[in-house]
């Protein structure tokens, strides 16, 4: 629930956003009666999706869950039921942003600039580490099950955080609650920052970090910020490592 309601607080699409994602849309014919719209994508395949599914393939080579989430978010929830040849044919368009299929009688690349969100249980029983429960497989119940993640799909993963299980009590709670809507500004403010931050360096075509065009410059971008910010800038980012 989560995760599927991201969409809404993140920026609509610009015109250039718009185009592209409507043209994969179009060639995966998926683009509903011609409409457009600058809401954002967002996928959630199956776990049992294969392969293909994922990044794409098939006769005609057509785009997969990857690149229909361009400029969106794909959700693959029971992250580790998902095979891991499928999983791990995500690193490449993590990394670079594209996924390129080749085959016999195709060759094409379908832009993938995505931001993956998954969702995993501790272990196959679900009960990991819940109080006063004890797996009958102990601790290897977890280390097998989150073991069908590779160290270098993880490594493509920047946030990890445990959600524990919500109890009565918390449901039944009165609590402040807040809108997607003033969310959505919070975030917007915080795009507005970062693309200024890209204009004094002379970038244009980057939104976010993610979308830094030169990953060996990041560590020049980092020393202009921190220059600029003194010591405050340092204490800040002391605090980033810490959280």
């Amino acid at each position: 629930m989560l995760a599927q309601r991201l969409p809404s607080i993140l920026p609509p699409l610009a015109p250039k956003e718009l185009l592209e994602v409507s043209m994969i849309a179009s060639v995966a014919g998926e683009l509903g009666e011609g409409k457009l719209t600058d809401r954002r994508p967002f996928r959630a395949p199956h776990h049992s999706a294969s392969m293909a599914a994922m990044v794409g393939g098939g006769m005609r080579a057509r785009p997969g869950e990857v690149s229909l989430a361009h400029h969106g978010v794909l959700f693959l929830d029971e992250f580790p039921e998902f095979t891991p040849q499928t999983l791990d044919a995500l690193r490449q368009p993590l990394e670079t942003g594209d996924c390129m299929i080749a085959r016999a009688n195709h060759r094409v690349t379908y832009p993938a600039r995505i931001q993956l969100i998954a969702a995993m249980n501790p272990c196959r029983c679900g009960m990991a580490g819940e109080p006063g429960y004890r797996c009958l497989r102990g601790e290897r119940c977890r280390t097998d099950y989150q073991a069908r993640i590779s160290g270098p799909l993880l490594d493509r993963i920047d946030l990890r955080i445990e959600v524990p299980a919500v109890s009565a009590g918390d449901l039944i709670r009165p609590d402040r609650s807040e809108k997607s809507a003033a969310v959505a500004l919070r975030v917007a403010r915080a795009r507005t920052i970062q693309r200024e931050r890209f204009e004094r360096l002379g970038v244009t075509s980057a939104t976010t970090n993610a979308h830094w065009p030169h990953p060996s410059g990041r560590s020049d971008f980092l020393s202009h910020e921190l220059g600029a910010g003194g010591a405050g800038g340092v204490e800040a980012l002391a605090r980033a490592r810490q959280t």
